[in-house]
C-alpha cells in the first residue's frame, strides 16, 4: 500500500495494476510489470480476444466493462487509439472508468490531443480520481523491456506517487508539467520525427532515380548534416521496402494532425508539418496506412506507388 499527500490529504493507494488498451504497446507494458512483480489484477480492450488471451497469459480477470477494470485495481493504464476512444473511456454516459473511481489513479499513456487530456484530468478530479499523462518515445521492445522514454504531465505529487512503478517502465523520463504539456511535447516530437522520415524517403528517392548506390548515400548522408536518428532507424527499409509495423503510417497521419491542431489554436503555420501530413494521408487512402511509417518511402521512389 502506497501513499500521497495532496491538497492537505494523504491518499492511500493500493499499486495493484489494470490496463485498458492491450495493443502490442499496452500489452508489453502488462507483462513487463508483471515480470517486475507487480499484481495485474484485470485487462480490457475494445477488442475482446486481444484482453481474454492476456488475461489468460498473465492470469488475470479480463472483465466485460470498465467500472468493473477500475474497482479492480488502484492504478489504471490506459493506451488507446486516439481522442474518441479515451473520451468513451472516461466520459460515456454509461460504462465508464470513473464510475466508482474515487482514490484511484489513472495513468495514460497515448498520444492524443493536449485537450483531451485536459479534459479527462478535470472529470478525474470532480469523480475523487486523479491522472498522470506518460506519453511514450520509444518501441513496443523498449515497452516489453521496461526501456521506455517517457514524458509524464499531471499533478507531480501523483507522479512521484507511482515514480518506483514508472522507473520499471522506463530507461529515463522528464516530468513537464501540468494536465495536456506532456501531451503538447510528444505532439512537437512525433511531428518532427514525421517530417525527418519524409525529407528522407524524397532525398533516398531522389538519389534513387539519379542512379547513385544507395548504401553509399546513406553513408554520406551519416556523416553530414543529413544525418538523423530516422536515417538510422528507417533508410534501411526505406531502401529494402521493409515496411513491417512498428509505427504506421495511420498513426503518423494522426499525430502529425494533432500538431497540425495545435498550431492553428495558436495561430501559427507550420508548411513543412502540413506537407508531411498530407503525404500521410495519401498513403492511408492509398490502402497503405498499415505499413510503418517508413513506408512514405513508397510515395516517393520512382516505381513504386504514383
Amino acid at each position: 500500500m502506497a501513499a500521497f499527500f495532496k491538497n492537505n490529504t494523504i491518499y492511500f493507494m493500493s499499486q495493484t495494476i489494470a490496463f485498458v488498451g492491450v495493443g502490442r504497446m499496452g500489452a508489453n507494458m502488462a507483462r513487463r510489470l508483471k515480470d517486475c512483480g507487480y499484481t495485474i489484477s484485470a485487462v480490457c480492450d475494445a477488442h475482446r480476444p486481444s484482453a481474454t488471451s492476456l488475461a489468460e497469459e498473465l492470469g488475470c480477470a479480463a472483465p466485460e466493462t470498465l467500472a468493473e477494470v477500475t474497482a479492480s485495481a488502484g492504478v489504471i493504464f490506459t493506451v488507446v487509439t486516439n481522442d474518441a476512444s479515451m473520451r468513451g473511456i472516461f466520459l460515456g454516459a454509461g460504462d465508464s472508468l470513473l464510475k466508482g473511481a474515487q482514490g484511484k489513479i489513472f495513468i495514460n499513456c497515448a498520444t492524443l490531443s493536449p485537450g483531451i487530456h485536459r479534459e479527462v484530468h478535470a472529470a478525474a478530479e470532480a469523480a475523487g480520481a486523479h491522472c498522470l499523462e506518460a506519453a511514450m518515445a520509444s518501441s513496443i521492445s523498449h515497452a516489453r523491456e521496461g526501456k521506455l522514454y517517457l514524458m509524464l504531465a499531471g499533478d507531480e505529487a501523483v507522479y512521484q506517487s507511482v515514480l518506483p512503478m514508472i522507473e520499471q517502465m522506463s530507461v529515463n523520463r522528464r516530468f513537464i508539467g501540468g494536465p495536456g504539456r506532456a501531451a503538447e511535447v510528444k505532439a512537437l516530437v512525433n511531428m518532427v520525427m514525421n517530417i525527418n522520415t519524409a525529407g528522407l524517403a524524397e532525398g533516398l528517392g531522389l538519389a534513387a532515380a539519379l542512379g547513385h548506390d544507395l548504401d553509399m548515400i546513406r553513408e554520406i548522408f551519416s556523416q553530414t548534416g543529413a544525418n538523423s536518428r530516422v536515417l538510422e532507424t528507417d533508410g534501411g527499409d526505406m531502401v529494402a521496402r521493409e515496411h513491417d509495423c512498428w509505427f504506421s503510417a495511420e498513426h503518423a497521419a494522426k499525430d502529425s494532425g494533432i500538431a497540425q491542431g495545435i498550431a492553428r489554436e495558436t495561430g501559427l503555420s507550420l508548411p513543412l508539418n502540413d506537407a508531411t501530413k498530407a503525404q500521410y494521408d495519401k498513403m492511408v487512402t492509398l490502402g497503405l496506412g498499415g505499413l510503418d511509417k517508413s513506408g512514405i518511402a513508397e510515395l516517393t521512389f520512382k516505381g513504386r506507388h504514383a
